[in-house]
């Protein structure tokens, strides 16, 4: 049985770029897994960034994805995360202490373009969370389409669009950082 091989080197999308782009995908999950989410801003989110996960509608073929225009789960800037994860440090965050453990799985990552310093990547993502003493853990399933710019030499978050697999969420809160 052959093993799948990497994605190959080209002119658009050198092996080096894809590498360092997994690189930074696979630290980004090891962050946010570990609860190191203030850390996670700081040395990987860009300051304007915007992060956003638009509502899911079940629809006909012929209508597209499905995904509304306007409305979201999730429309943050770097401030309101910062807010959300400031919260999480506090006696007052009761929905998330104890902290819900979290796994975040990244595959099939893929380099869709290159601008100057920004480079479109979009990779799957299945999260797993579980809460409390509850024998059932969350499953969600979604693409994430990214920008990622490099700032000071280093790869930052400019843009996070997720589009969730399901179009009802069965989770307590979304608190946790897809």
């Amino acid at each position: 049985m052959e093993h799948p091989k990497a994605p190959e080197a080209s002119a658009d999308h050198p092996r080096a770029l894809y590498d360092e782009v997994l690189a930074w995908m696979y630290r980004e999950a090891e962050l946010l897994d570990d609860l190191r989410e203030r850390e996670w801003l700081e040395t990987m989110v860009a300051p304007d960034i915007v992060y956003q996960m638009p509502i899911r509608q079940t629809v006909k073929r012929a209508s597209g994805r499905g995904f509304l225009v306007n409305a979201y789960h999730l429309d943050e800037s770097y401030g309101s995360l910062l807010s959300r994860i400031k919260r999480t440090e506090t006696e007052f965050a009761w929905s998330e202490d104890p902290p819900s453990p979290s796994r975040h799985f990244v595959s099939n990552v893929r380099l869709c373009g290159t601008r100057e310093v920004d480079i479109e990547v979009k990779s799957n993502l299945l999260l797993f969370r579980s809460r409390g003493d509850h024998p059932e853990p969350t499953l969600l399933a979604a693409e994430r389409q990214d920008t990622l710019s490099r700032i000071g030499g280093t790869l930052r978050l400019k843009r996070r669009l997720v589009l969730i697999d399901i179009t009802v969420l069965e989770t307590h809160n979304l608190s946790v950082i897809f």
